[in-house]
Order: structure tokens, then sequence, then C-alpha cells
């Protein structure tokens, strides 16, 4: 599909971790199509992924949240609607789709591309926007469902890497070195490990931590900090995705529940110590080789349950048993 095209507008707003993920679809068409001229929708606040970036020739961002509140229906309406001619504009003869939901196949129709590519499994209905469709498990990886897409549009899978924008090391980082980074929770309050979870484990490791996180993440991280016995610095909330991405790049490993900048660490080249729990690592765990996976013990694990009242899958990951995996881990 895309010999002789010029462009292509590839729409994946979010969220974190699935922008990461889709990079290896980037990869792989710049890899075979060198010469063809990439567009990429995103949401705000994930631009800094793809702003920039030497495969990416244009980034639209997006204010989706707002979209979501009824009291903004004039003012979405409207922003659709700019949106639609500024996209028309382009004459984008192929659109790809990559997220699967009610908005963004809404934006796919919207384009006026002749070709709009999307996943026949999508979900909210989103398939009834485009005219050709690609099918794939939902039980594949996701990386891997993604490079599906890229053999329908004529690649041939060279190699699956995730190339982000280059970044400059900030002042601050220097200061800092051989240190374990810590990402406290995820989005999903199910997926969370207990802070004094990982305030055991890292008494118990021969590392300094730096606690990485939104500003969302504060207290916890603090917590962190406060009961580490000087082992931990908190910087969540203090860091853009650029900063965040240097110092993913320095660190030793990294420790985390299955979470977006889990992803982010894998293509920063890190290896990571991934704890599962309400979700399975053959859909979502850290891509590649070298990394330990421990997932919950219990039968009812993955639920997939966005939420749960005692965390009973992650609490029945204990320190302990993370510390002896990690043990044996860096053994090998």
């Amino acid at each position: 599909m895309l010999k002789d095209i010029e462009k292509l507008l590839v729409i994946k707003p979010s969220s974190l971790g699935d922008i990461v993920h889709s990079l290896a679809f980037l990869n792989s068409v710049k890899e075979n199509f060198p010469e063809i001229k990439i567009h990429w929708i995103v949401a705000k606040g994930f631009e800094d992924l793809l702003t920039e970036h030497p495969l990416v020739e244009k980034v639209i961002v997006i204010d989706k949240n707002k979209w979501k509140s009824i009291k903004n229906i004039p003012k979405t309406l409207k922003e659709l609607s700019s949106l639609s001619k500024n996209l028309k504009k382009e004459k984008y003869p192929i659109v790809v789709d990559l997220q699967g939901l009610l908005r963004s196949g809404i934006i796919t129709a919207l384009s006026g591309a002749n070709i709009r590519l999307g996943f026949k499994e999508a979900r909210e209905f989103s398939y009834i926007f485009y005219n050709k469709t690609v099918s794939s498990s939902v039980n594949l990886h996701a990386v891997l469902r993604y490079l599906e897409m890229a053999k329908i549009l004529g690649c041939t899978i060279k190699s699956i890497k995730f190339p982000l924008p280059q970044e400059k090391e900030p002042n601050w980082l220097k200061n800092f070195d051989n240190y374990v980074v810590i990402i406290p929770s995820a989005r999903w309050q199910a997926k969370n490990w207990l802070p004094s979870y990982f305030v055991e484990l890292i008494n118990m490791l021969p590392y300094n931590f730096i606690v990485v996180g939104s500003k969302a993440d504060e207290n916890i991280a603090l917590y962190i900090e406060e009961h580490s016995n000087g082992k931990a610095k908190s910087l969540a909330g203090k860091t853009t995705l650029k900063e965040l991405i240097a110092l993913l790049k320095k660190s030793l490993f990294v420790i985390t529940p299955d979470t977006g900048t889990m992803h982010l660490a894998v293509a920063c080249d890190k290896k990571v110590v991934s704890l599962f729990g309400p979700t399975s690592p053959e859909r979502t765990g850290p891509f590649g080789e070298g990394h330990l996976v421990i997932k919950s013990p219990l039968s009812c694990s993955p639920c997939f349950r966005k939420y749960c009242p005692d965390l009973k899958c992650m609490k029945e990951i204990t320190p302990q048993m993370v510390y002896n995996s990690i043990e044996t881990w860096r053994i090998k």
C-alpha cells in the first residue's frame, strides 16, 4: 500500500505505553519506505515523545480530555470541524488508526483519506469508519499487533526497535549515578504494589533509588523516600517526558508495575523488573528478552479489572519474593 505514497497519517493519541509500542510500527515503516513523510495525531501531554523526532515529519496535538466533557460539546464540534478541514488540506492517501476507539475512528473518517485502515477487532464500533481492516488477535502482544498493521502496508519486519526523539541530558542529572529507578504506581488502581512493599524491598537491595512519576504520584513517592533510610530520592512530578527518558537511560535497571513508563524504560534499552497482578504480561509485558516478570500466584490473576477493593493479587507478590527473584536474575 505504501509504494509511491508520499505521506501517511498515523492516529495514535494515547496512552504513554501504547504510543511507545507503536514506535515499532513507525520504525518498520521508515525502514521499508525511508522517503515517506509521517504525520502523527497525538494527545496533549504525550507530544514530547514525537516532537523533534527524526522519523516524524509533523505532529498534530489534540486535547482529547476536554472532548469528554458534555459542557464542551459545542467547542468540541468546532475543534473537530477545524481538524477535519486541516486534515483534508493535506490530502492524505492513507490514514492508519492504531488506537481503535470511537474518537480515533471519527478522526479517521474526518481525514478524508482514500484508504482508512484499522483493526477489525477495534472497540467502540470504530471499525465502521474504516474501509480496510486488519484482523489481529487481542491476545497478541500489542507490539506484534502493530507490526501486523505494518505488514499489511507492505513492510518486511527487519528489526523491532522503539526509536525515541533526541534528548539532552539535564544538568541536574549529573548529580545522580549508579541508581535504580522505581515507578511506584500505575493508572489502574488494581495494578499498584503497596508503597510499604517498595520501602521494604529498597532496604533489602544494595542500591540507591530514584522514584519517578507524575504529580499524582508525589505523595506515594515522598512516602517511599521518607521511609527508605536515605536510599531513595523522589523526582515524581519534577521531570518532563524528555528528562524522564534521559533519567531512565542512565539507570541500572527499573522496578515497576504494569504501566506506560515501564514500556518507555524498555524503549530506553533498560531491563525491567515488572510486577503483574490483574493484567497479562503476554499482552502488555515488557517486550524483548532479559526482563524479569514476576506474576501473582493467585488463580484469579489476570482478571483485567481496573479496581480491586483489597489488591489481593498484588499483595501476594511479597518484597521477599521480588528480592529473591532479583538476586537470581542478577546472577544470570
